[in-house]
């Protein structure tokens, strides 16, 4: 991991941090300090696990993968219709959302991520490695292993007999949600470009975990 890619993982880090503890600042909560300590762990343990589970996939296939922030090039679909300054929507959105929302909407979507192939690909020319260079399926399986291990970091806090860890259970399950969003570079897009089927069916359990996650959070059950 070079200092580029850490530094962007640090301020997605500190956005998610932000937008929930923010809430607290809204509905007045009397011990924010507990709350930001809290938010912080959150917001590490979800993006940790996420960024882990790419970089093994990736390493599992012979290739890297790099996240950075969330940024917003294009204007257009022509080649020239770029923006002089790539505007960092990984930061901006997350935050309008929340502010917008008076804390109830988290968007929290931080990060994307390009994979390339190493060079030890080269040597492994049959079978799987028929292709030298990362497919989108190469691409697809990444972005998954990325979304399966948050889902099953969601699944698993439901099932501790805890008190409090429903919330983890909850951002783990809107961070699947939000990033499954096939649109720009986000993990739901190199998903969906690699493998339909793989894309609906993360998106239809994606979708369980959401609805389940909503009812929790309104006391329905």
């Amino acid at each position: 991991m070079n200092s580029r890619e850490l530094f962007h993982i640090l301020a997605a880090i500190i956005i998610f941090a932000v937008i929930i503890s923010i809430s607290s600042i809204f509905v007045l909560e009397q011990d924010f300090a507990e709350s930001i300590t809290k938010a912080f762990f959150f917001a590490i343990l979800i993006i940790a696990i996420n960024i882990i589970a790419k970089k093994m996939m990736a390493r599992a296939l012979d290739s890297d993968v790099e996240h950075e922030l969330w940024f917003w090039e294009r204007w257009g679909v022509k080649a020239h219709q770029y923006i002089p300054k790539p505007i960092p929507i990984g930061i901006v959105l997350p935050l309008f959302f929340i502010i917008f929302s008076l804390g109830r909407f988290k968007f929290p979507v931080f990060l994307t991520y390009e994979a390339r192939a190493l060079k030890t690909r080269a040597s492994k020319r049959f079978g799987f490695y028929s292709y030298i260079e990362m497919t989108d399926w190469h691409h697809a399986l990444i972005g998954a292993a990325g979304i399966v291990s948050v889902l099953v970091l969601s699944l698993i806090t439901y099932m501790l007999p805890l008190n409090g860890v429903e919330f983890l259970a909850q951002l783990a399950a809107y961070y699947a949600f939000c990033n499954m969003l096939p649109i720009s570079k986000l993990d739901g897009t190199q998903i969906l470009f690699g493998s339909r089927i793989m894309y609906v069916t993360l998106a239809i359990i994606t979708i369980i975990f959401t609805i389940y996650s909503v009812i929790i959070s309104l006391g329905l059950i």
